[in-house]
């Protein structure tokens, strides 16, 4: 497992100051990519949520606390953060994002690994489609996808057929004829049922795998997890009280001043069979919602945990990084909305966790980051040469370095035609017409005592100089991404 890169500096107390070079290892990078995953987590100040492999990782490494998607919908921000690359108009705009389509001549994260001599796997959803970018990888796996089928189907379209992997049969049998079934599921079976556990087999399989290897790797572990429908072992639900488990504060009124465009009709939850096509769920239908949420954290947690462990077991743990990340955030009936697909704070921040073992620097920073800023991270860490004039993101080593540091000024994230400029302090979002650039409507939320998001400030006299200020750089530094 020898793996050539750097120089080590070793002084040997007997040689009078002399310093001797030693091979350093070549770092191994670990990628665990949670969907639709908030930074709702006990690491993230959230007790009553039960995440402790995931807290335990945060300990060990950095953990950002004000970090962002810059798409918040699964495939378009996958591509973004694989490629390193800003959405524009015209270019990752939603979960059909195809990479191979929209940016064919690009050096992607995996496939720079893989050109510098990393065995590359693609374990679960990395891409948002399994067929995206395939030579990306030396292996590209996700549970049953590659099983051989009666129907004739493609791998993509066998996994389009059944990821959503209910095990009550009844909700099986309904799935089966009707291509439905209900937005939660909770069934007494073991952690290795569900396509997440399979997932977490295959990992543990490959780590004992890699382990004999003599070149380093890019190890990726993509749960579906806690996306809809939130399906998980009975004994993640048994966690949690439901009498303990609240609404948000702000659940049944839209924010003061909102823009209409800007309130999601979150058309995804409605595809599931127990859930109304129109209008707001009911009390009781909401508490069943994000308890489901919460038990499919704490076992997505579990799973993740089996993994750290096995990398501990292979004694792989001093040579890889450790990335945990989300592909963007998730709304639980804030504001009246469910899912993602809007421009509010919780559907774009999320968890981001990076754990360098060659590093002594552990803690917590507040750096305004995006998910772009992982790709010349990792290239920077792993001291590679980064595809020249393509990526917009900012390295956070140094960050890794010195939590202490301030990070980005500002962020880019866009949903649809709603563009929006984050910065520290503030949040300003236009609806741009996409035909003749026009201005449709615009808001402003303001951040510095909290992110809740409860009004709108932008038409207020105070806040004047700061929406037009904002307004000016997102025309300026972005304007190739707006225009």
């Amino acid at each position: 497992m020898e793996k050539l890169c750097f120089i080590f500096i070793l002084i040997f107390s007997n040689c009078k100051g002399i310093m001797f070079e030693k091979p350093y290892l070549k770092p191994n990078i670990l990628l665990l990519y949670v969907d639709d995953l908030r930074p709702e987590l006990a690491s993230y100040g959230a007790k009553h949520i039960q995440s402790p492999n995931i807290d335990a990782l945060a300990e060990k490494g950095v953990k950002f606390t004000n970090a962002y998607c810059n798409v918040p919908v699964c495939g378009a921000s996958r591509a973004s953060m694989l490629t390193g690359m800003l959405p524009t108009k015209n270019r990752f705009l939603d979960y059909k994002t195809f990479v191979e389509r929209e940016t064919p001549e690009v050096i992607t994260l995996p496939q720079l690994f893989k050109n510098n001599g990393y065995t590359t796997i693609s374990n679960g959803k990395i891409y948002h489609h399994l067929d995206d970018r395939e030579s990306d990888w030396e292996e590209v796996w996700r549970p049953y996808a590659f099983d051989k089928n009666n129907k004739g189907m493609t791998p993509t379209n066998y996994w389009q057929s059944l990821w959503k992997d209910y095990q009550n049969p009844d909700n099986r049998a309904q799935y089966e004829a009707t291509d439905m079934g209900p937005a939660y599921e909770s069934a007494a079976v073991s952690d290795s049922t569900y396509i997440d556990g399979l997932l977490t087999q295959k990992v543990i399989q490959d780590l004992k795998q890699l382990k004999k290897s003599q070149k380093p790797f890019f190890l990726t572990a993509g749960f579906i997890n806690p996306h809809l429908p939130f399906n998980a072992p009975k004994k993640y639900w048994d966690l949690y009280d439901r009498k303990t488990i609240k609404q948000p504060e702000n659940y049944n009124y839209t924010p003061k001043d909102a823009p209409e465009i800007s309130i999601s009709n979150w058309a995804e939850m409605r595809s599931y069979s127990n859930i109304p096509k129109k209008g707001q769920v009911s009390d009781s239908l909401a508490i069943d919602l994000i308890h489901g949420y919460y038990a499919t954290v704490s076992y997505t947690d579990a799973l993740i945990g089996k993994i750290l462990k096995e990398l501990d077991a292979q004694k792989l743990s001093k040579n890889t990084l450790v990335i945990l990340v989300s592909d963007h955030g998730y709304n639980l009936q804030e504001h009246t909305q469910w899912t993602k697909f809007t421009n509010y704070n919780t559907a774009t921040q999320v968890p981001l966790i990076i754990y360098n073992p060659f590093s002594k620097t552990s803690g917590t920073t507040n750096a305004l980051t995006s998910l772009i800023d992982i790709y010349p991270t990792l290239v920077e860490l792993c001291r590679l040469k980064a595809p020249e004039e393509q990526l917009d993101g900012t390295s956070l080593v140094p960050i890794l370095k010195n939590p202490e540091l301030e990070g980005r000024k500002h962020i880019l994230i866009k949903r649809t035609n709603g563009f929006t400029l984050k910065t520290k302090a503030f949040s300003y979002t236009e609806f741009i017409n996409l035909k003749d650039s026009s201005i449709q409507d615009k808001m402003l939320y303001d951040h510095r005592e909290n992110k809740v998001e409860n009004t709108n400030v932008v038409y207020k006299k105070e806040f004047q100089s700061i929406a037009a200020e904002m307004s000016q750089t997102l025309h300026s530094v972005y304007q190739k991404n707006i225009k």
